[in-house]
């Protein structure tokens, strides 16, 4: 499987299954697409202010909800395998990516692992086993947290003299020579990571090193 970032603004995410599995990928989705639950009960839980709708939809349903709803990805989370088995197929006759929560390791073409994410602003980290082993991606998770600590504002920082850069006309090489100092140097991080104010004029200042120019 390769990993990929895809954007959900404004697109659907139909869940089947108000358990806490489907709950949980409720949230997950929440914060960028329109997610719909589907379930005739739903766990006393946290849906991210998903749309819940109360239906029991058997296999041969699940595709009328699909049609009515034109997802882009289709989270199958009941605890009936029959049932999610349908739904995949639904889903993929459909076009949809398909994320099944009762299968782990060896996965069909178009299925759809979300995993274990740790954010700081821009940045990104997205941990998965494939599925094999969640324990293993929210231990990892966690450490990463600790390590990408101050990165978001790190990749504010250089996208911002990068551009500076770039409108100024420095040279390609240099241009990319000078970022990279930045990013390597351990005063601008340590300055990132104390909160103090001039993050910035150590950057400029590595970037002149590098220069020989502040422009």
């Amino acid at each position: 499987m390769i990993p990929l970032f895809h954007d959900f603004t404004g697109a659907t995410v139909l869940v089947f299954g108000g358990g806490s599995v489907g709950a949980r990928k409720a949230r997950r989705f929440a914060r960028e697409a329109d997610v719909v639950v589907v379930s005739p009960t739903f766990a006393d839980a946290d849906f991210g202010g998903a749309e819940r709708v109360r239906a029991a939809p058997d296999a041969e349903a699940v595709g009328e909800w699909i049609e009515d709803t034109d997802p882009a990805l289709v989270v199958a989370a009941t605890d009936d395998g029959g049932l999610n088995a349908a739904i995949e197929d639904a889903a993929r006759a459909a076009g949809a990516l398909v994320n099944r929560t009762d299968e782990h390791g060896e996965r069909d073409p178009a299925s759809v692992v979300v995993p274990a994410t740790v954010r700081d602003g821009p940045v990104t980290v997205a941990i998965s086993t494939g599925g094999t082993s969640p324990a293993l991606s929210r231990y990892l998770r966690q450490q990463i947290e600790v390590e990408i600590d101050g990165a978001g504002e790190m990749a504010e920082l250089t996208g911002a003299l990068r551009a500076e850069l770039q409108a100024d006309e420095v040279d390609p090489e240099r241009r990319r020579d000078a970022i990279r100092a930045v990013v390597r140097s351990g005063r601008v991080w340590k300055h990132l990571d104390s909160g103090r104010t001039k993050p910035r004029q150590v950057a400029e200042d590595v970037i002149a090193d590098v220069t020989g120019d502040l422009q």
